[in-house]
C-alpha cells in the first residue's frame, strides 16, 4: 500500500493516523484502513498482510450490529479496506472501558497504583481477574506521542466535554460494551476491554471510527478462562497484546532511546494469521482474502467508482 496520499474528487482534507488514512470529501469522511500496525503509540516498520481488510470489515460488522444503541458515522464500504460516512465533530477523548485487570491496567496496578483515571481499585486483585463491574478509563487524544489517562471528573471540570454529554457518553459506552460482551460470549470469547470514539453530527452523539476490532479491543477465549485463571497461567487471547508482549520481551516499550527490534517475515505472517483468525472467531464468518498484488490501485479504483455516485 502506497505511503503517498491519494487524491480524490471533492477532497477537502487529509489526515494520516497511525493505522488509518482519513480524507475529507465534501461534508463526508473517507477512511482507508492500512496494513500498518502500531504498538505503544509507535507505528512499526512492517506491513501486516490483510490486517487493514480485517479491521475494516470487523468494524463495519459491529457498527451495523450496534446501530440500535447509538447511531454511527458509517454509510458504505466501497472497498474491503475503505469506509465512507458522515463527518462528525469529534470529542477530544477516547472512552476506554475495561472488564478485567489486564494490559495497561494490570501494569499500573502491579506498580502499586490503586486509582486509575479517578476509579478506585480494591486490594488483592491479580492479573486477568474480572473486575466487580466494568470501569471507564478515558484518555485524551494526542495528535502526537502518547494518549494520557484522565478521569471523567477532570474531563468535565476542565471543560473538555460538558457534564450532560459526558453522562450520555458513559451510558452509551457501558451499553456498547455489554452488547460486545454478549456477542463475544456467543462465539466462546470474552470481550476484555475496548475503546470507543464519539463525535457530534447535527448536535447528536454519533459513534465514530471503528468498534470491537483487535486494534481497539482485547479478547480472551471463554472456555479455558477459569482453568487458566485458577492456575495463574497466561490467558489464551485474540488481540494485539501478543505483539506488545513480544516487543517488551525484545526491549521495546516506545520509550525514549529504545529501538524497535527487527520484525521477521515469520512474525509478520503470525500477526497476519492472528488477525484473520480473530475475524472468523468473532464474526463467525469465513474470511475472504481479497487480491493484494496491486492493493493501492484496487483501493483507488473501487473508491473512485463509488464516489462517482455520491
Amino acid at each position: 500500500m502506497s505511503n503517498v496520499p491519494y487524491q480524490f474528487p471533492k477532497q477537502t482534507s487529509f489526515y494520516k493516523g497511525k493505522v488509518r488514512d482519513v480524507y475529507g470529501i465534501g461534508d463526508h469522511l473517507l477512511m482507508i484502513t492500512s496494513d500498518r500496525i502500531s504498538a505503544f503509540d509507535v507505528v512499526l516498520p512492517r506491513l501486516i498482510p490483510f490486517k487493514g481488510q480485517v479491521l475494516n470489515q470487523i468494524a463495519s460488522y459491529f457498527l451495523q450490529k450496534t446501530a440500535d444503541i447509538v447511531p454511527n458515522w458509517l454509510l458504505a464500504t466501497p472497498d474491503p479496506n475503505v469506509a465512507f460516512g458522515l463527518k462528525c465533530q469529534p470529542f477530544p477523548i477516547e472512552m476506554l472501558i475495561r472488564g478485567y485487570l489486564v494490559g495497561h491496567l494490570w501494569r499500573e496496578y502491579k506498580a502499586g497504583k490503586r486509582s486509575v483515571c479517578g476509579v478506585s481499585l480494591p486490594e488483592g486483585l491479580v492479573e486477568n481477574q474480572q473486575l466487580p463491574t466494568p470501569i471507564i478509563t478515558p484518555t485524551t487524544k494526542a495528535s502526537e506521542g502518547h494518549d494520557e489517562d484522565i478521569s471523567v471528573e477532570e474531563i468535565i471540570s476542565q471543560g473538555i466535554v460538558s457534564k450532560e454529554y459526558m453522562d450520555e457518553l458513559c451510558q452509551i459506552t457501558h451499553r456498547l460494551f455489554q452488547r460486545g460482551q454478549e456477542m463475544a460470549s456467543e462465539k466462546n470469547l470474552i470481550l476484555v476491554d475496548t475503546k470507543y470514539e464519539f463525535g457530534l453530527y447535527n448536535g447528536k452523539i454519533m459513534l465514530m471510527d471503528e468498534i470491537h476490532t483487535p486494534d481497539s479491543s482485547r479478547y480472551f477465549y471463554k472456555e479455558p478462562y477459569a482453568e487458566l485463571f485458577a492456575k495463574g497461567l497466561a490467558q489464551k487471547q485474540l488481540s494485539k497484546e501478543f505483539v506488545r508482549e513480544w516487543l517488551i520481551a525484545n526491549g521495546f516499550q516506545g520509550k525514549e532511546g529504545q529501538s524497535i527490534p527487527t520484525i521477521t517475515d515469520d512474525f509478520v505472517q503470525q500477526i497476519s494469521e492472528r488477525y484473520i483468525l480473530l475475524y472468523e472467531e468473532i464474526t463467525g464468518l469465513s474470511f475472504k482474502k481479497e487480491p493484494q498484488e496491486d492493493l493501492t490501485n484496487r483501493i483507488y479504483t473501487n473508491t473512485i467508482q463509488y464516489l462517482k455516485n455520491v
